[in-house]
């Protein structure tokens, strides 16, 4: 594996961390500061942009403090060339079950995710 490759993957590592852990500080380091997600609720595109997100996650108690089951891994991550890459990943926050969309620039401090478009399913 190229260490590029690795890199990537170790962005959408902390990633998961992040979530899992409610750790809003991973999760700022994992994401380009202009980073926003998105996803449809009703029919209707909405926007979040990282900063409010990460109050948002502040806020939360973390599915880790709630003893939740943690599953999250890549589906797939689709390369470009060495500074672009498409990962779509799984992950759970019960009773919601994600499926994100995640595109990663290398900039000059390395891999950040620098959008997120997600969906999700709710089960009990």
């Amino acid at each position: 594996m190229s260490p590029n490759h690795s890199s990537v993957e170790a962005v959408v590592q902390s990633y998961f961390d992040g979530l899992y852990e409610g750790d809003a500080e991973k999760l700022g380091d994992a994401f380009h500061p202009s980073a926003d997600l998105r996803w449809v609720e009703k029919g209707e595109l909405k926007i979040l942009t990282v900063p409010d997100w990460l109050a948002w996650v502040r806020k939360r108690p973390s599915a880790k403090a709630e003893g939740k089951p943690r599953e999250d891994f890549i589906v797939t991550i689709d390369r470009s060339d060495d500074k672009t890459a498409f990962i779509k990943v799984k992950c759970q926050l019960p009773p919601r079950f994600f499926t994100d969309y995640l595109v990663a620039m290398k900039l000059a401090d390395g891999w950040q995710i620098v959008s997120k478009s997600y969906r999700y399913d709710l089960k009990e």
